[in-house]
């Protein structure tokens, strides 16, 4: 089989080298492995300053508006999805896992993500990358690609003035600019030969990514793609709780030990955006209540893009303004407080102890039901309490803290997507 440019794949790769707890270096094992935190002790890219809580909040909002203003964009246009897509999704990776990269291995850290459309990675000599580069000359297994390979017509601006086929990216004031290459990428003990991603030779701008990051879409170049043999185009990941003591989850490649007792959804797909995984939303519960929502603010169109994602890369669940209106409203009267205050995107906060009711998202064939931890974010000293939703301009995307602590199983050859209880950490 063909190897690919991985489209929901953008490969961030993160160094080991930059300060990995030591007692954190366990080895995944099979087709398993070790999903982190961002700001777990685990993590090198944890804040070198604590942030308090309230600037903590307001920092991943402002990353996470930015992130759904992107979606909601890819949605709108018939292009393919340009390899620039990972600008905002890279400014803030939540979950990383483990990969060694060439021969002999090098370990990074890689940032998972299910709705990135390229993949490459800073290397050695890269003229403005912040981050410790793989260092493709010490590779046996490395090769950059040339103009006639498949791959560069996937690209972004290729251009082809020597013998490698060569890319440009735009990341709003910035740049970047790199070779189209393949090198050996082992994931836990899988081996994958002749991995194709980019290898970044430049970057200018101050909103240049300073890693890369690992996608995990369904386009026809993507990750799953690349490993289609190895992995039948199978994955699932159980996503550990910020609150969670050592941050672990895990990342599981390939049918097998799936989850057997999970009830599945249909996934959709829209033309001009085949990587993103669609779902159909169907209905929202507030405890035991559906919730009235305009049937047009959840319905699926592939004409316009409208519809719900599942995205690991965004944190916060955000919903079209009239569907995020009637289910704020309807939590507001259950929870009964009269006192209603806003922190940041967040507008439905409280200053007192509440008791919160359940939401329910209701999909064709599932229900997922979500407990007050996947609900509300609370200040270190119990103060604040937040619903931890937001509007959206026009796609509705159910984020990383509602898949905390749940597995979730992407079948793409049987299209559809699965969610189940589970204690992640």
């Amino acid at each position: 089989m063909k190897t690919h440019f991985f489209p929901l794949v953008f490969l961030l790769i993160f160094s080991l080298a930059q300060g990995l707890n030591p007692k954190c270096d366990i080895q995944d094992h099979g087709s398993n492995l070790q999903v982190f935190h961002v700001y777990s002790p685990c993590s090198p890219f944890k804040p070198s300053k604590p942030l308090s809580w309230e600037e903590d909040v307001l920092q991943t909002l402002a990353k996470d508006q930015a992130r759904v203003q992107f979606l909601s964009s890819l949605v709108a246009k018939k292009s393919v999805v340009p390899i620039a897509s990972g600008r905002q999704i890279v400014q803030s990776p939540t979950y990383i896992v483990k990969a060694n990269i060439g021969t002999p291995p090098q370990t990074m850290l890689m940032a998972m993500d299910t709705s990135s459309d390229a993949a490459w990675v800073p290397c050695t000599g890269c003229i403005g990358c912040s981050s410790t580069a793989f260092d493709f000359a010490k590779s046996t297994t490395f090769k950059t690609l040339g103009c006639q390979a498949a791959q560069c017509k996937q690209v972004p601006n290729p251009t082809c003035g020597g013998s490698a086929c060569t890319f440009n990216m735009t990341y709003g004031g910035s740049t970047i600019a790199g070779n189209l290459s393949q090198d050996t990428t082992t994931l836990a003990t899988d081996p994958i030969p002749n991995y194709t991603f980019g290898c970044l030779q430049k970057t200018a701008g101050s909103s240049v990514p300073p890693q890369g990051v690992l996608g995990l879409g369904r386009g026809p170049l993507s990750l799953l793609s690349q490993s289609q043999n190895l992995y039948q185009s199978t994955f699932s990941y159980c996503l550990p709780s910020i609150r969670s003591p050592n941050f672990s989850g895990s990342l599981r490649l390939g049918p097998s030990g799936q989850p057997v007792r999970i009830k599945y959804t249909p996934l959709l797909k829209n033309p001009r955006r085949p990587s993103l995984y669609y779902v159909n939303l169907i209905g929202i519960r507030v405890g035991r209540r559906i919730v009235d929502i305009p049937p047009s603010a959840i319905a699926f169109n592939p004409s316009t893009g409208a519809g719900t994602i599942i995205d690991s890369g965004t944190v916060f669940t955000r919903l079209v303004e009239p569907a995020y209106v009637a289910v704020r409203d309807a939590f507001r009267r259950r929870v009964r407080v009269a006192n209603v205050t806003s922190l940041g995107g967040f507008d439905t906060c409280y200053s007192v102890p509440i008791n919160a009711p359940t939401i329910t998202f209701m999909f064709s064939g599932m229900n997922v039901t979500l407990p007050q931890e996947n609900l509300l974010l609370h200040s270190t000293a119990g103060s604040i309490t937040c619903l931890a939703m937001a509007p959206a301009p026009a796609l509705n995307v159910i984020a990383n803290m509602q898949q905390q602590n749940h597995r979730v199983v992407f079948d793409v050859p049987n299209s559809r997507v699965g969610v189940a209880r589970e204690r992640c950490s």
